[in-house]
């Protein structure tokens, strides 16, 4: 028998970190966060569908401070669902206006009305409708709060994604045309992860926007009726009709305690899974970091359901059918344009046609029936003075929060630190210090003319910010690197690479600084506490009077002034802006 010669004896390794102890540990993190996630959504749901009888019966809101943590989690499950609602018209709408020309010169002009329409305009309208919709139940205005929620969020996310299909990089459009991805497997593997870092950063400041709008969504009064909600923004409204300040400090601290969880356990682990989006050819440095997501992906869990999922998919999975031959794809076209084309066009131009003629009509008729035409006068001088507000706003916050937002973008470091603060400022609900800021009017004696613009800053400036640190991190490191590389510093940096790569990022906070800038118009130019009321000349104050008086043709007529000066503003700056961003200021 031959014997083998005996191997020498490895050195004893030592074991590694005890991973699978770690992996158990994050399992049962992962579980026990689902569970508690599942039992506060059923908790604060069972709350959704209480009896309620139209116009009374509506919840009593208590100043007790105990009650804040039950408020701020209905208010939470609304921010949120508000949220979700947005980011699917995002991707259908944005989708829509950027893959259809014919549809794009319909979508986009509406978008831009939608935008401009105030929250309190949507409110006039829905709220019957919701509370008709599910009748004795409380659920039709929890809805009607939602979709007033959804209204002040989903604008400012789904230009961005329109904006992101319009700009898409070259090269990937070349790949996909390459490797002759189906429409479907085109948008989830290509345009959605091309546009998920302005995507994510818009998302946050669109969510920072529905805090802005939540007294306004949750004490609701339109048309001589109240109707409240119980949350964290008709608890401060109690409280500054009250004039109760020790509760509204609680209502803040409260606000921010929420904030600051919800970036922790929501924002900064997105944030950071977008990362792996960038479109970059190098390392891209410090990246972003979040213990939730690093918990998320230490658990086993989460693997095995994607292995599950992809089993699924193998399973029913079906091959496409082969393509057709260059001959019969000529064909088809060919005869769909010989069916279609003059119909298609034919149909298209008599739709607008007449839309553009019955508002004509009906707009005649209500001017010359319904109000004066020295109202329509006064309505339209008012409007301009709100137009001249946001300009100095959007030039102040081009100048101020520019500069700060490449910064961010730019240094991982100074983003890990600033990003949280940022977020808390942006997504602090405003109209709470309101109160504050008119006891500090009241006192100085300052006219809240000017007082407004402070106002709607702190509720608009935010999103020049994070879309400018959305272009900035876009950008790819190489391209930096080579600026670095040539010494390019100070003025020519910016001239040469920053201003260029973020502009569509700029032009798309521009647009939406403005629309929140007009919606926050209406908050802004009427402040109270208690007895004491301050206005400001502006379209603003003129929606919210005709609002709370019921008067509907007021209320008509100064909604349609700001949708008419918001879409002309579009059309004639904005819209040549995105245009010139698509052309000449396109990566790749």
């Amino acid at each position: 028998m031959i014997r083998l010669p005996q191997l020498p004896k490895l050195p004893h390794l030592p074991r590694p970190p005890s991973l699978r102890k770690s992996s158990y540990l994050a399992d049962t993190a992962v579980l026990l966060g689902t569970f508690l996630l599942i039992y506060g959504l059923a908790r604060v749901g069972a709350g959704f569908f209480v009896a309620f009888r139209p116009p009374g019966q509506t919840p009593n809101i208590s100043l007790n401070p105990s009650n804040l943590p039950y408020y701020a989690a209905r208010s939470v499950v609304r921010m949120f669902a508000g949220l979700g609602l947005s980011v699917l018209f995002t991707l259908v709408y944005g989708y829509a206006a950027a893959k259809n020309h014919k549809a794009e010169r319909v979508l986009v002009p509406l978008l831009d009305i939608l935008q401009s329409v105030p929250v309190l305009g949507f409110l006039s309208i829905t709220v019957t409708g919701f509370i008709a919709l599910f009748p004795g139940s409380l659920f039709g205005l929890e809805c009607a709060s939602i979709f007033a929620i959804f209204t002040a969020q989903a604008w400012n996310m789904t230009f961005s994604f329109y904006h992101s299909l319009i700009t898409l990089p070259k090269e990937l459009d070349e790949a996909a045309r390459l490797f002759r991805l189906s429409k479907w497997r085109r948008f989830f593997t290509v345009e959605v992860p091309s546009s998920m870092i302005g995507l994510v950063w818009n998302g946050m400041m669109s969510f920072g926007g529905g805090w802005f709008f939540l007294a306004a969504s949750e004490a609701i009064s339109v048309l001589k009726v109240n109707y409240t909600l119980p949350g964290i923004g008709s608890y401060v409204g109690a409280a500054v009709e009250a004039r109760d300040v020790r509760a509204l400090i609680w209502a803040v601290i409260t606000m921010v305690v929420v904030i600051v969880a919800i970036d922790q356990l929501f924002w900064k682990p997105v944030v950071a899974w977008s990362q792996k989006f960038r479109l970059d050819r190098t390392a891209s440095g410090i990246q972003a970091e979040s213990w939730v997501l690093d918990l998320i992906r230490a658990s086993h869990l989460p693997r095995m359901l994607g292995h599950r999922i992809r089993q699924w998919k193998i399973k029913h999975y079906r091959p496409p059918a082969p393509p057709k031959t260059e001959h019969e794809t000529w064909l088809a076209r060919r005869r769909r344009k010989r069916k279609w084309r003059i119909n298609d066009d034919m149909v298209f131009g008599l739709v607008v046609g007449a839309v553009c003629v019955a508002s004509f009509f009906y707009g005649a008729r209500f001017v010359t029936q319904e109000v004066a035409v020295r109202e329509v006068g006064t309505a339209f001088g008012l409007g301009l003075l709100t137009l001249l507000r946001v300009t100095v706003l959007i030039a102040v916050s081009t100048l101020v929060w520019t500069p700060i937002g490449v910064a961010i973008g730019f240094n991982p470091r100074l983003a890990r630190t600033l990003q949280p603060l940022a977020l808390l400022a942006a997504s602090f609900p405003a109209n709470f210090l309101f109160p504050l800021a008119t006891i500090f009017f009241l006192k100085i004696g300052l006219s809240l003319d000017w007082g407004s613009m402070l106002l709607m800053a702190l509720g608009a400036q935010w999103y020049v910010l994070f879309n400018a640190i959305a272009g900035a991190i876009a950008v790819p490191s190489d391209l930096r690197e080579m600026c670095a590389s040539m010494g390019l510093r100070g003025w020519p940096l910016w001239k040469k690479l920053i201003i260029p790569a973020i502009f569509p990022a700029w032009v798309t906070g521009a647009v939406t600084a403005s629309g929140g800038a007009w919606n926050a118009s209406i908050v802004s130019e009427v402040v109270s506490w208690g007895n004491h009321t301050l206005t400001a000349h502006g379209i603003g104050t003129y929606i919210a009077s005709a609002t709370k008086e019921g008067d509907w043709p007021r209320i008509v007529l100064g909604v349609s002034t700001m949708c008419i000066l918001v879409v002309t503003v579009n059309r004639l700056l904005w819209r040549r802006l995105y245009q010139m961003a698509e052309v000449r200021y396109r990566l790749g």
